[in-house]
Parts: C-alpha cells; sequence; structure tokens
C-alpha cells in the first residue's frame, strides 16, 4: 500500500515518475494549501513545472506559469556551450526567451554580462520580466532581433535561444501534457522545422558583434543540414554555433 499520499495520487493519475515529482512538489511549495493545488492541478493534466510555478533549468529555479514554454532539459547544453565559447562576452540575448530560463543561467554563467531575453508571446514576457527582475537581465517584448533597442545593434557577443524546430508534421508526437499547455509557436518550426532559424539568421549579421555567435540546438538530423560548426552532439539533440561566416555561407 502506498504510504505517500501525494506520491499515491499522482501514481493514479498516470505520473510514472511519481515520486520525484513529489520531491519536486516538497522541494518548490511548503504551504500545504500551495502544495494541494499543486497536486490537483498535476493530477488534472498540467505540467509538472506549471503546476509548481517553478522550472529547474541549469542550475537555477525559475518561476514559470500555466499556458508557458516548460524549459526542456536538453536545452541545459546551450548555456553550457555558450559560456565556453565566449566566456569574454559583454553583451548576451536570448532570443525566444519563453520563461527566460538560458537568460538565467547566462547571468549566472558570465555575471559581468549585459543579458537580455526577447519573446513575442506577451504572458511569457511577464514570466520573463519576473524572473529577469530576480536573476538581473532585462525583457523586451517582440519578434526576434526587432525587439530589442537599436543600440545594441552590431554589439551583441553572444546570441542563444532554444528556438522552435519541431517540424510541423511531429507536433502531434509531442507528449500530451505539453501539446496541450504550451502555445503552438513555441515548438512549431514550419515544414522542415527551420523556419524560425532561417528568421534569425537572415539579419543576424548585422546585430553581431566581431568575433559574436549564435547558438542553439536543434535535432541531430537538422543539424546535418545546416552550415554551421557543431559543438556538441548526442544521438538525439545538437547544439550548433553560427558566426558571421556561417550565416553568409547560408544565405549565399
Amino acid at each position: 500500500m502506498e504510504s505517500d499520499p501525494i506520491v499515491a495520487r499522482l501514481r493514479a493519475a498516470g505520473c510514472v515518475f511519481a515520486e520525484r515529482e513529489a520531491a519536486f512538489v516538497r522541494r518548490h511549495l511548503i504551504d500545504p494549501g500551495d502544495v494541494e493545488r499543486a497536486v490537483a492541478a498535476r493530477v488534472s493534466g498540467l505540467p509538472l513545472e506549471q503546476a509548481v510555478g517553478v522550472a529547474e533549468f541549469g542550475g537555477v529555479a525559475v518561476a514559470v506559469a500555466e499556458g508557458v514554454f516548460v524549459p526542456r532539459r536538453r536545452a541545459e547544453a546551450i548555456p553550457e556551450v555558450a559560456a565556453v565559447l565566449r566566456p569574454d562576452a559583454e553583451v548576451v540575448v536570448d532570443l525566444g526567451c519563453g520563461s527566460g530560463a538560458i537568460a538565467a543561467v547566462m547571468t549566472r554563467r558570465l555575471p559581468t554580462a549585459q543579458v537580455h531575453a526577447v519573446d513575442l508571446d506577451p504572458a511569457s514576457v511577464v514570466v520573463a520580466r519576473a524572473n529577469g527582475r530576480r536573476f538581473g537581465f532585462t525583457t523586451h517584448h517582440g519578434s526576434w532581433w526587432d525587439a530589442l533597442p537599436p543600440a545594441l545593434r552590431g554589439r551583441i557577443d553572444l546570441a542563444v535561444g532554444y528556438l522552435p524546430h519541431a517540424p510541423s508534421a511531429r507536433i502531434d508526437g509531442i507528449h500530451g501534457d505539453f501539446r496541450a499547455h504550451e502555445p503552438r509557436s513555441s515548438v512549431d518550426g514550419g515544414r522542415d522545422g527551420l523556419d524560425h532559424v532561417r528568421a534569425v539568421v537572415s539579419p543576424m549579421a548585422e546585430w553581431l558583434a566581431p568575433g559574436g555567435a549564435f547558438v542553439t540546438l536543434l535535432s541531430a538530423e537538422q543539424a546535418a543540414h545546416v552550415p554551421a560548426r557543431i559543438a556538441w552532439q548526442d544521438d538525439d539533440d545538437a547544439v550548433i554555433v553560427l558566426d558571421r561566416a556561417a550565416v553568409a555561407a547560408w544565405l549565399s
């Protein structure tokens, strides 16, 4: 018989990792009322992080909310690669920031850098701004580079981002918990999944400083078709680095 009532409720709701999820709830919530609301929301099908209001990512805990993209653990490789690539970066931008999780990690990895974050989704911007006040980055509302202050043009040492890159035909294969509670725009990358990467790359040379680069993650299959340096790869994913030369090659 199950001795932990939270684990029992989560397991009965079909949560495969019920013990791990119960520990996550207790790690971030203390008030019994908050715990009850979170467990009830999770049992109803809300993603764990949205139910609790917190996501763990890259060694930090960031606020999230219902309807806002939940940062994926595999994207932790993006700030890891970026911080090693340009430890001297003075200006960093997180494009399509969602909750601002990558921006938050970058403030910890590069504490002297000026970090900015951008997103088009109003709900995400609200959450990212709250995280920005806590971690020390500035959030802008708008589409990709256009949302940034013009004064940053040509001064960005590092751009990072976990861009929507799921091919449209594969969206229905995303786990139902997330598919039902995140904007489709946060995952749908068009026919081949690369529409948003192209949109970011096209004007990128205007925004990057000399020696600047953009670091993102794609599927390993997609990365094989992009003229970029692969900085990290496993069986499923690859972190790629695009500099001015790579952009010129892609656009030529």
